[in-house]
């Protein structure tokens, strides 16, 4: 592994030590993070999966339903029967924080609280399918809103896991280990310069005690 370039200092042996630790303790939390986040994505696509079906299965009960409405009536009539809907629908996102990632909270509300409100025309003129393909809609509606909002929250737990795994990868196998091996150039730098300095120190006085016991 190439050496990044550095000054073998003892101030800089410090700083790269302190980093090291730093760096150690981050790489600790973050996989500790990615973690509890594949935890939760896990226990989340889970429910995810069961609420598609269920969804899925409601709307393929309310198509057959609509099959059926349009069989036994004229079609203009199914038209205009569903022409001008009566109930209305107001939708709030609001955010809850997961492990430092937005996740979207749908909420809504009807223009009325009566859950009889959606038909938008008269009972004389249509058939009983129809009716049931209105409610099959309506009773799969807060599915489909759970299910958008639990769906957004896989694809923003996923990319917040991508991210956080490629952090780990490059702490794990790039920082720490440059680290780690910048602080041992300068450690093994250091110990040769104050073995270098040591010999000086030795010749020194060598020469020293020569001179004054005046041999050669």
């Amino acid at each position: 592994m190439a050496v990044t370039q550095t000054t073998p200092t003892r101030m800089e042996l410090t700083r790269l030590k302190k980093k090291l630790v730093t760096a150690v303790r981050g790489h600790k939390l973050l996989k500790d993070k990615r973690d509890e986040l594949m935890r939760q994505f896990l226990d989340l696509a889970k429910e995810n999966m069961e609420l598609r079906k269920a969804v899925e299965e409601g709307i393929r009960k309310a198509n057959a339903n609509f099959v059926t409405a349009k069989a036994s009536m004229p079609e203009e009539a199914l038209h205009t029967a569903l022409m001008a809907p009566k109930q209305e629908v107001y939708l709030e996102a609001e955010r809850k924080n997961v492990m430092s990632v937005e996740i979207p909270v749908f909420e809504y509300r009807t223009r009325t609280a009566d859950p009889n409100d959606i038909y938008s025309y008269g009972f004389a003129f249509t058939s009983g399918d129809l009716d049931d393909a209105v409610r099959s809609l309506a009773d799969v509606l807060p599915q489909m809103l759970e299910l958008a909002e639990k769906e957004k929250a896989c694809q923003l737990l996923a990319a917040e896991i991508e991210k956080t795994r490629r952090r780990v990868n490059a702490l794990e196998h790039v920082m720490i280990p440059e680290t780690r091996e910048s602080i041992r150039y300068i450690t093994m730098k250091l110990d040769e310069n104050e073995r270098s300095s040591q010999i000086r120190l030795l010749k020194v006085k060598d020469m020293m005690l020569k001179e004054i016991l005046g041999t050669p």
